[in-house]
């Protein structure tokens, strides 16, 4: 089985992302993405956004959480759809679909709630060493 050597970073905020720990995720991730200066950069940021818009929606903070959704989605529709081991096509679908009610209301502060169900999970190809 074929593995790649991904920055303990970047394995750590995955690991962190689908553990709901949203907050976590984008410290880690934006430690490494502060870090980095190469052609990952925006899609790293991109990841970030996603963890904060998740963390917001979380949290009822629906009006950020639907703010991020955009900006995340612009930083990953950059990339190709399979990226640095992620299914970026799927991420983005799954989020769509997590975020599908906020995305749809009118209303500036839609009283709306997380559907654990819905959540995006990341799962690196290939996987970590």
């Amino acid at each position: 089985m074929e593995t790649c050597d991904y920055d303990p970073r970047y394995i750590s905020g995955v690991n962190f992302f689908n553990e709901c720990e949203y907050f976590e995720a984008h410290e880690i991730w934006e430690d490494l993405w502060t870090e980095y200066q190469g052609p990952s950069r925006r899609f790293y940021q991109g990841l970030i956004q996603v963890a904060v818009c998740l963390h917001h929606f979380g949290n009822g903070n629906t009006r950020g959480a639907k703010k991020l959704y955009y900006s995340c989605n612009k930083y990953l529709s950059e990339y190709p759809d399979f990226f640095e081991g992620i299914d970026v096509s799927k991420l983005r679908r799954e989020l769509e679909i997590c975020c599908g009610e906020l995305l749809a209301s009118d209303e500036e502060y839609p009283m709306l709630e997380l559907d654990p169900e819905l959540i995006p999970e990341i799962h690196l190809d290939p996987p970590p060493n």
